[in-house]
């Protein structure tokens, strides 16, 4: 018999299943939020893995097609690869849940979330979200939970919470927020250049409710936990730090790492690494975690610099960015190109323009989404961090940045009426250093203006760090962090935005959550330092749009015509609007609305692609005077086509003003003739005359 549990939530009841199914992995529970059915499992190894310094978590969210009611497209009828939203789903899963396992926990931990039913009203990435914190904190899995999630959406300057799918679509914000029973440990959004209080307000009012939640699991586990297992330790003996320390002196691991070249402080490290293995050259024991004591000396190191001496790596003041630079125009020929460098971090945005046939279609659970016309995509190759490895194609991390650009751009990006183009960027990692996500939206910004695409404001991006103390008041927070600061300290807040408001916002902690007046520090100081970007670097780069594509780019002029008419502009199996296509060089796209974009790199053939679909959806009245071509010659007269699929008939008494007695004294095929609508004839043809035309 398995074990219910059910609680109201924004209006819709979510319900817990314990011991129904999966009942051999360590925690299981069959979540459902309305007819949303998702199932959540957490697993451990029995032993840790040998040999690695780090804890193996896995998060894993398969979404099957069924629980929509699809039959995955393509020639394969199986799912593949995880989508771009499972794994951006994984990662928000994993960022909040990461920190409250044991940093000495190395047995293999898998978080599985498996959609077997969608209501649209009812988001399953949430209720996997909330399944894998009740999952594990149910489990024997040593776990320091529960956390809960939730989504938020602005609505008419209102919060919507766990918002329809109604609501989501008319929202400026889509904001998730995930939280202890104290603190916030992570944010995740978008929005339409949301002021910082209302931010800020939104965020607290989602922890509020995240408590309720909590609550609710606490009565789970209350009910159905199991007890936590031991498991060993794979923390640094405290002896060892001793033994390294009496030959690397605090001061000198100290002139190891204060420095603002990676490349010197990496062989500084190097160096110090050295020294110790020859030091513990006869015992195994030191030298098995070694790394793992010189990671956590410099760690300790840097930290201690930071909040108690107040000074960084690279010597800047605690709010100081590193030094900035930007240029457009970088690349010839591609559509827009532009550059932003900071410090050692610098990204290269190339911006390309494409016809909206070319957006990127989708195949998912989210029925209310069935393509996406903006693409950011971001790449990391191994030689921006000075090292070298296979190229495997973009993981979860490259993924994971290229949307959050994406997330920031679009609410700044022209509406397809204004700018008909499909539009995708891509950044490439030239050099990192910390923050190279906030790097590729100064630079794409920079891009698309660089490309003619009318962006409403320019967006810039930042990032801020934390260093704490033994207490909630004790912290430190940094303006600019750059890689160190990120491996060994506290935070990586992004936030980017516009003058106007935040247009995104990614916070990953390795802390059991931040308190009020942290949050509201670090994005008083992103907005200073974005502030600055726009102004002083940014904007003598490029401070607007430019009024027109590029040269290299397409260009698209769009027309409307009647619906009805689209049967006559497509033809018979696309026969008319592939031979204007072949004639004229163009692409054409045809929407259900009858909206017509006519796309190409010659002002002529696009003029004359949309000259031929004028022709062909106008109803020609008596009196109209149009060109066209001989195409056939009969006993009784010619046929003339005036537009691929469109032709009509002179007869060969309306072919000259003198007699004639055969078509071919005058008309020859092929010829380009001038004729005179009469309208039609009585078997309903269009019936034109060429001795009439005035001229």
């Amino acid at each position: 018999m398995y074990k219910k549990f059910e609680m109201e939530l924004a209006g819709r009841t979510l319900c817990v299943d314990v011991d129904r199914v999966a009942k051999q992995a360590n925690g299981a529970v069959l979540m459902h939020y309305g007819d949303t059915t998702v199932l959540s499992t957490a697993t451990a190894s029995e032993k840790p893995r040998e040999g690695i310094d780090f804890f193996p978590l896995s998060v894993e969210y398969n979404e099957r097609l069924y629980a929509v009611g699809k039959v995955p497209g393509g020639f394969n009828k199986r799912e593949g690869k995880a989508s771009e939203n499972a794994v951006l789903t994984c990662r928000v899963i994993d960022r909040p849940m990461r920190p409250l396992f044991p940093k000495d926990y190395r047995n293999d931990v898998t978080l599985e979330n498996l959609v077997l039913s969608v209501e649209q009203d009812c988001s399953p990435e949430l209720t996997a979200m909330l399944g894998s914190a009740i999952a594990a904190s149910i489990s024997d899995i040593p776990f320091d939970g529960p956390i809960s999630t939730t989504q938020v959406g602005l609505v008419n300057g209102e919060f919507a919470f766990n918002p329809t799918a109604a609501e989501k679509e008319a929202s400026d914000l889509t904001l998730t927020v995930a939280s202890t029973r104290d603190k916030v440990i992570m944010i995740e959004a978008g929005a339409n250049e949301v002021p910082e209080d209302k931010m800020i307000e939104a965020i607290f009012a989602a922890h509020q409710l995240n408590q309720k939640v909590i609550a609710f699991i606490d009565t789970i586990v209350a009910e159905c936990g199991k007890e936590k297992h031991s498991y060993e330790s794979c923390a640094v003996p405290a002896e060892v730090f001793e033994a390294i320390q009496a030959i690397v002196p605090p001061s000198e691991m100290e002139e190891a790492v204060f420095t603002d070249e990676k490349q010197t402080r990496e062989e500084n490290i190097r160096e110090i690494t050295r020294r110790l293995e020859e030091a513990f050259a006869e015992d195994e024991e030191k030298l098995a975690v070694l790394g793992e004591a010189v990671y956590q000396y410099q760690k300790k190191t840097v930290r201690k610099m930071i909040l108690k001496d107040h000074k960084r790596p690279d010597g800047r003041a605690i709010d100081e960015i590193r030094p900035l630079a930007a240029e457009i125009d970088l690349i010839p020929r591609v559509h827009g190109s532009a550059m932003f460098t900071r410090g050692q971090t610098q990204i290269c945005t190339i911006t390309t323009l494409a016809p909206l046939a070319e957006a990127q279609r989708l195949d998912g659970l989210d029925e209310s989404e069935t393509s996406k016309r903006y693409m950011h995509h971001y790449n990391f190759p191994s030689y921006s961090v000075g090292e070298t490895r296979p190229s495997r194609g973009p993981g979860r991390r490259e993924i994971g940045h290229g949307a959050l650009a994406e997330k920031a751009l679009i609410p700044v990006l022209p509406d397809e009426a204004t700018f008909p183009y499909a539009i995708r960027t891509v950044s490439e990692t030239f050099e990192s250093n910390g923050s190279t996500s906030q790097a590729s939206i100064c630079a794409s910004s920079m891009s698309l203006m660089a490309a003619g695409v009318p962006i409403r404001s320019a967006v810039a991006g930042i990032s801020a760090g934390l260093v704490t103390g033994e207490t909630d008041e004790d912290y430190l927070v940094l303006t600019d962090i750059q890689g160190l600061e990120d491996f060994f300290g506290d935070m990586d807040f992004k936030v980017a935005g516009t003058h106007k408001g935040i247009t995104a916002i990614q916070m990953d902690i390795k802390i059991h959550g931040l308190t009020r007046p942290i949050i509201e520090e670090a994005i008083a100081a992103t907005k200073k330092a974005r502030t600055y970007i726009l102004d002083e670097i940014m904007n003598p780069a490029i401070d607007q749009p430019r009024p027109e594509v590029g040269p290299y780019a397409p260009k698209i002029i769009q027309m409307q015509i009647d619906p009805q008419k689209i049967g006559d502009v497509v033809g018979q199996r696309g026969k008319t609007i592939n031979a204007i296509i072949e004639q004229t060089g163009v692409k054409i796209d045809i929407t259900d609305d009858g909206s017509v974009s006519i796309c190409g790199t010659d002002a002529d053939s696009m003029a004359e692609a949309r000259r031929l679909i004028a022709v062909i959806v106008t109803d020609f009245e008596a009196g109209q005077v149009l060109e066209g071509k001989v195409i056939s010659i009969k006993e009784f007269g010619a046929f003339i086509e005036f537009a691929p699929g469109k032709e009509g008939m002179v007869h060969i008494s309306k072919i000259s003003k003198t007699r004639i007695n055969t078509v071919e004294e005058v008309l020859t095929l092929g010829e380009e003739v001038k004729v005179v609508c009469l309208g039609k004839d009585k078997m309903g043809r269009m019936s034109f005359s060429i001795k009439d035309v005035v001229e």
